[in-house]
C-alpha cells in the first residue's frame, strides 16, 4: 500500500483536471518550502521566502495553508488513515504484533526505497524531529491515530476499546517503536535502514503485544 502522503507528487489518475491543477500548486508550495526549511531551519524562513521560491503570491499561499507550520504537518497528511486502513487489511488470524508491524511499516517503508522521496521524507523527518513547534503537532497527530488504530485494533479483537486496557496500549506501543524508528533513522543520517529498525523495534515489543487479553479483561 502505498502512503497517501506520496500523492503530494503523484496525484491519483481519478482526480479531476481541477483537482489536479490544485494538487500541482500544493506540490510548488511544500517543495519549495521544505527545500528552504532543509537549508535554513524552521525560524530562519518567512513566508515571503516561500511564495518567492514557489512563484505564487502570499494570498495563493494561505489559500491552501494557515501558516508555514502547516506546510511541513502536510506531510503527514493521511499517514494516520493508512496504517488503519492497513490494519483494517491484515488476516483476521495475524497474530498483533505482526499485524501492527506491517501496519507501521506502511509509512516507515516510503522512507527506505532510497528514491527522491525517500531523501525528500528523510529532511522533512529531520525538521518534524528537531523543531519542537513541528515535533508537538506530529504527537498531536500520534495521539489521533492512536485513537484510530486502538478501534480497529479493538474490533479485530473482539475487545471493547473503552472498557479493555489493551486496544489503546497496544496502539500506544507500536506507535512508540515508530517513533523510536523515525528518531534513530534520522539520527542515523538515513544511512540505518528503518524497515529493519522496524522489525528490531517489533521484536522487542511483540512479546507485550501477543499477550491478548480476553473480551472483560480475564486473561
Amino acid at each position: 500500500m502505498t502512503p497517501r502522503y506520496d500523492d503530494l507528487v503523484n496525484p491519483r489518475p481519478d482526480t479531476s483536471l481541477a483537482q489536479r491543477k490544485r494538487q500541482l500548486v500544493s506540490d510548488e508550495l511544500t517543495e519549495a518550502a521544505l527545500q528552504l526549511l532543509a537549508l535554513k531551519g524552521f525560524d530562519g524562513v518567512t513566508v515571503d521566502e516561500i511564495v518567492a521560491a514557489a512563484g505564487v503570491s502570499k494570498r495563493t499561499f494561505f489559500r491552501y495553508f494557515a501558516s508555514k507550520e502547516d506546510v511541513v504537518v502536510q506531510f503527514l497528511a493521511g499517514m494516520g488513515a493508512d496504517m488503519r486502513d492497513e490494519l483494517a487489511a491484515r488476516p483476521a488470524a495475524e497474530s498483533p504484533s505482526v499485524a501492527l508491524r506491517h501496519t507501521v511499516q506502511v509509512p516507515v517503508a516510503a522512507c527506505a526505497d532510497h528514491s527522491d522521496h525517500a531523501a525528500r521524507a528523510l529532511r522533512v523527518v529531520r525538521l518534524i524531529l528537531r523543531t519542537p513547534a513541528l515535533y508537538a503537532r506530529f504527537l498531536e497527530r500520534q495521539a489521533q491515530w492512536r485513537d484510530a488504530l486502538a478501534t480497529e485494533l479493538a474490533g479485530r479483537l473482539g475487545l471493547a476499546p473503552d472498557a479493555d486496557l489493551y486496544p489503546r496500549l497496544a496502539a500506544g506501543m507500536a506507535l512508540s517503536a515508530f517513533d523510536t524508528v523515525l528518531h534513530r533513522w534520522s539520527g542515523s543520517e538515513g544511512t540505518e535502514d528503518p524497515v529493519v529498525l522496524t522489525d528490531r523495534a517489533f521484536a522487542v515489543i511483540a512479546p507485550a503485544l501477543d499477550e491478548v487479553p480476553r473480551p472483560g479483561g480475564a486473561r
